[in-house]
Formats: structure tokens, sequence, C-alpha cells
């Protein structure tokens, strides 16, 4: 299938983008003049947010009979569990304002810097997902969850979810351990 095909391209393409910048985080840092911070805590609440969607949309595997008509419901709380995501990282970002972390100004530094572009890098792969998640539900409300095009998109939306899902766990102990 064509759209399972585009969507691997562009998990490997967003793979080689996270790798090129976690690799230039990690050769700016080498420079010296980096701040340590703390990372806000509500980042690993977004971050339990964004597993249990995760395994939500896994659990959407083992529904059968009946209860297909709930896979529908699935994507919809898994898309709105990527909204509160969304939400929460700009909490997160509130948090290192007011701790004095800043993306840009004379105050910044760059470790802020490339803290605010990952995450906000994550961010826009979320919203694609949750795109992704609501399209699959209003495919499932409109064709029925055993139509072709429902299994398809689901499927896309699927891969692409679990991905954004391992993307950010990665990242958050990337920052978290390479300090």
């Amino acid at each position: 299938m064509v759209a399972r095909a585009i969507v691997w391209i562009i998990v490997v393409v967003s793979i080689m983008y996270f790798a090129s910048m976690t690799s230039a985080y990690l050769v700016r840092q080498a420079e010296g003049n980096w701040l340590y911070f703390d990372v806000p805590r509500i980042f690993f609440v977004s971050t339990g947010v964004i597993i249990f969607s995760s395994i939500l949309l896994l659990f959407k595997l083992f529904v059968k009979g009946d209860a297909l008509k709930h896979r529908r419901l699935i994507d919809m709380v898994v898309g709105i569990c990527g909204v509160l995501f969304i939400y929460l990282q700009f909490q997160g970002w509130a948090e290192l304002v007011d701790a004095g972390v800043f993306f840009a100004g004379r105050e910044s530094n760059p470790s802020g810097s490339f803290f605010y572009v990952l995450t906000a890098s994550h961010m826009v792969h979320v919203a694609v997902g949750v795109i992704l998640l609501l399209s699959t539900s209003a495919v499932g409300f409109l064709k029925g969850v055993e139509s072709f095009g429902y299994k398809a998109i689901s499927s896309v939306s699927a891969i692409f979810w679990h991905f954004v899902d391992i993307l950010w766990v990665y990242l958050l102990f990337f920052i978290l351990f390479i300090r």
C-alpha cells in the first residue's frame, strides 16, 4: 500500500532529522557555555500520557465482535491524549520560562534553545499524529470499522503514533542523561 510506504519514509526522514539534531546538541554541548537545568516534572506527566495513548492504541488490536465499533472511540481518545500531551508541553515551557530558561534573547542559552527546538519539533509530529487519528476515527464513523479505508488509515496512523511515542521517550531520556 502506498500510504504505508509513505508513512515509513516519513518515519525514516524524521529519524534522520532527530539524529542530526541530537548530534548537533552533543557537538554544541562540548563547546561549553552550557546551562544545566532541571526538566520540569510536567514533562514526565506528558510522557505518561503519550505512553498510555500508545498502549490504548495497541489495545485496539484485540477488540473483536460487537466491540469493533469502539475502535473509532479509541482513535478519538488517543487523539485527545495527543492534544493533552501538546498542552502539557506548553505548560512545561511556561515552567522553563519561569525558571529563566529561554529560547532566544540575551538571557537565552544554547541548552535551552535546543530543548525548545527538540520539543517543538516533536510537537509538530504529535499534531500530525492527532490529525491522522481523528481522521481515522472520522473514517470509522463514515465508512465503518470493517471498511478497507478505515483499516488502511488505521494502520498508517498507528505506525506513526507509535513512532511519535518512541521518539518522545528517546528525546526525554537523551535530554535527561546526556547532560
